[in-house]
């Protein structure tokens, strides 16, 4: 092949089509102690090499902005000047040597490098002495790639990247790139089409319809929950209390009187850390914190992974709202979305014109119902990319766990497809064996590098095993959400009590299998939208059956063995469904009754987390047993809840509003009892009707106890008595 000769090289470089730019621009050596400099400057008039403290005037050679000189050998910088006069001094971006290491790429390419973040994206650092940021990319298909941003006026001629192909990686570091400059990848892709990336791995990007990538410096934030970390890698998760309080972020308050304002991280940290303090939760889940472009997604439609969204402020400070919750003793789990991503043209979608993070056929590679695309979990650098990803936030946020979302739809190659609609797995089945085997590595990894932290499945289906140890067969996940124990109450709470002894077995089905998985009982965002109402209008009757009904579910669900669940505005009995785009109807605890439910669920996860009996045993056959769990005609059910220790609680569920006078519930020892627990309690702005302090147990055998009380059953009520 005919070389090119030099005019033919540079005119390459000023149509951005150079296939090799830093062999060409840069030093290179000329008669042993001699270098020629060549520079591409499209928006200086004048360019002059300061190398050993002498200057040299470069040529134009061509008036687009190519500039050659000959100097002495060694470093140098390059003064740009306009014909006004005006003059500024920066390093060659071109002067600079390989900046990945063998080692980085050789585990990146194998997708086991487990702090990606720190190589690839923007990497704000130190080359030679010189400050400035490293930018990296993958895009192993892409016939160019360049960094544009305000300091080259967006124009991709300026600064092409070098090409990697060991690994399909472009790097370039950028002398003189300060925090917070704006940033995107330009790239020429397969086919020959220009295509404007936000970078995959950056920190901190803009959101909406402004999608540039920043520069952000992660070393900065200095962390003062060292007690809390110090203390989660010894917490039993699985014999502790949970309770979590689920909360997005957009629409838990806003600022009416400033147009509807979001709070920032800063706002939310001074109001919502103390409010979930106060009501007793070990928990908090965030919705959909990771950057994306449209609202409505409720943030699971991400196209910035490694990106806390700049909606309510940088990443430090949402560093400081987890700092916050720590300091305050209450855990941090994020939803983590690693099933599926959006179309978006500055996302991952097509990123160098192939299917690169995606699949290529849209019967393995996209959600047709959900109009976003599903992520290749068999392709190394894809795998790499999500483990890594869930790693970062454990890592550099402190997140003490990840909940992901739609694992059901990872699972399943024929997920909501039809016949014909999905491609069968190489042995002809349904399930995708590559996502089992991510899966499998992700909670293998997370849980070896970050102990005490958990990931959590939210997974709609019988699959066997999803929170068993991978060892043993299974997904390896910490918890499971438990959709079956929420469809069957609902519907159950649904029904009018007059018809509820017909539907007995949907409340006490649960405790067939509630020890298959290790199970997080749930009431979350997706019961309150779309149309299905919000949880006190789910409750049949008049105003006041609607928050007996919910007091009652709610105790009920705190008494039931697992972890707990809730959505935010579920605590004090919002009426409308959930809106994303506005705050919490706060005005609501004008009324007793709203004040009343919410302070029933700060009593409840203070004595769900005081009481032996109501924890630690949730995962494990001994804690519960029944007393009563077949008085359908009277829609009652009763049971027990233990701990080794020697705690004990009987709890009975009334679910009608007929006050159930003399009912006798069996105990295991004689002495004195009383109510620990009446969700009918006039504080609660219940009727008020009480069972009392210290009534005495009979020696009347009774549901299968050697002993028993007697007492009045409230209506519409949870009742937990013991000592």
């Amino acid at each position: 092949m005919t070389p090119y000769s030099k005019k033919e090289e540079i005119q390459a470089v000023l149509e951005a089509r150079h296939q090799n730019v830093f062999a060409f621009l840069g030093p290179h050596t000329v008669g042993g102690d001699k270098q020629v400099v060549r520079t591409f400057q499209p928006y200086a008039d004048k360019v002059t090499v300061i190398c050993g403290g002498t200057r040299f005037e470069a040529k134009r050679l061509h008036n687009d902005g190519f500039f050659e000189v000959e100097t002495p050998r060694g470093s140098y910088t390059l003064e740009l000047a306009d014909n006004a006069g005006n003059a500024r001094c920066i390093w060659d971006a071109y002067s600079f040597g390989l900046l990945l290491g063998d080692q980085d790429m050789y585990y990146f390419r194998e997708g086991t490098h487990q702090r990606l973040w720190e190589v690839l994206g923007a990497s704000l650092k130190s080359v030679d002495g010189v400050a400035g940021c490293q930018f990296a990319v993958w895009a192993p298909n892409a016939q160019r790639v360049s960094v544009i941003g305000d300091w080259n006026r967006w124009d991709g001629r300026v600064h092409t990247m070098r090409n990697r192909v060991e690994a399909g990686i472009w790097e370039i570091f950028i002398p003189g790139i300060t925090e917070l400059t704006h940033y995107k990848f330009e790239l020429i892709d397969k086919h020959g089409h220009m295509r404007v990336k936000s970078d995959p791995m950056a920190v901190f990007s803009q959101h909406g319809t402004q999608t540039a990538s920043l520069t952000f410096d992660l070393e900065r934030y200095r962390w003062t929950d060292g007690e809390w970390m110090q203390t989660r890698t010894s917490r039993d998760v699985y014999r502790s209390a949970m309770s979590i309080y689920e909360v997005h972020l957009g629409s838990w308050k806003r600022k009416s009187e400033q147009g509807n304002r979001l709070l920032s991280y800063r706002e939310l940290a001074d109001d919502l850390v103390p409010y979930v303090k106060n009501l007793g939760f070990t928990h908090v889940e965030i919705m959909g914190i990771a950057e994306h472009p449209f609202d409505g997604s409720w943030g699971y439609q991400v196209t910035g992974y490694f990106a806390p969204t700049s909606r309510f402020g940088n990443p430090d400070e949402f560093r400081e709202l987890v700092d916050r919750f720590h300091q305050a003793g209450i855990g941090v789990i994020l939803d983590w979305v690693p099933g599926h991503f959006p179309k978006d043209d500055h996302g991952l979608a097509k990123f160098d014109g192939t299917a690169l993070y995606e699949h290529e056929d849209p019967r393995l590679g996209e959600h047709m119902d959900w109009g976003t695309l599903i992520f290749n979990y068999g392709r190394h650098e894809v795998k790499n990319f999500l483990i890594s990803n869930a790693l970062y936030w454990l890592d550099e946020f402190h997140i003490d766990g990840l909940r992901v979302d739609a694992v059901a739809s990872m699972l399943y190659l024929d997920y909501s497809r039809k016949a014909g609609e999905w491609v069968p797995n190489h042995l002809g089945g349904r399930e995708n064996l590559d996502a089992i085997a991510f899966m499998r590595e992700l909670n293998s990894v997370c849980y070896a590098k970050h102990p005490g932290t958990t990931i959590i499945a939210e997974e709609s289906t019988a699959w066997p095993g999803v929170s068993r140890p991978v060892s043993t067969g299974g997904l390896g996940f910490g918890f499971k959400w438990n959709m079956g124990w929420m469809n069957d109450s609902l519907r159950y709470m649904h029904e009018d009590p007059v018809h509820r002894k017909y539907h007995h077995g949907e409340a006490t089905f649960s405790m067939i299998y509630a020890y298959d998985e290790n199970f997080i009982l749930v009431l979350s965002h997706d019961e309150v939208v779309h149309g299905k109402g919000s949880l006190i209008n789910k409750m049949p009757g008049d105003r006041w059956q609607k928050f007996a009904n919910l007091r009652m579910f709610l105790a009920w669900m705190w008494m039931h063995p697992g972890k707990k669940l809730l959505f935010m505005g579920g605590e004090f009995g919002q009426w409308d469904e959930w809106n994303h785009a506005r705050s919490l109807d706060w005005h609501l605890f004008l009324g007793e009754e709203h004040s009343g439910l919410q302070r029933l669920v700060k009593d409840l996860n203070h004595f769900y987390s005081s009481r032996p009996a109501l924890h630690v045993k949730d995962h494990e056959a001994g804690g519960f047993a029944w007393l009563d769990a077949n008085d359908a005609d009277n829609s009652i059910f009763a049971f027990t809840r233990s701990s080794p220790d020697g705690d004990k609680v009987s709890v009975v569920v009334n679910a009608t509003p007929v006050v159930r006078k003399n009912y006798r519930v069996g105990v295991s020892d004689g002495g004195s009892y009383r109510e620990l627990l009446n969700t009918d309690a006039a504080s609660y702005a219940g009727s008020g009707v009480s069972v009392g302090a210290g009534f005495q147990a009979q020696q009347v055998p009774w549901q299968g106890q050697p002993w028993s009380v007697v007492v009045d059953l409230p209506p519409l009520a949870t009742l937990v008595i013991g000592r």
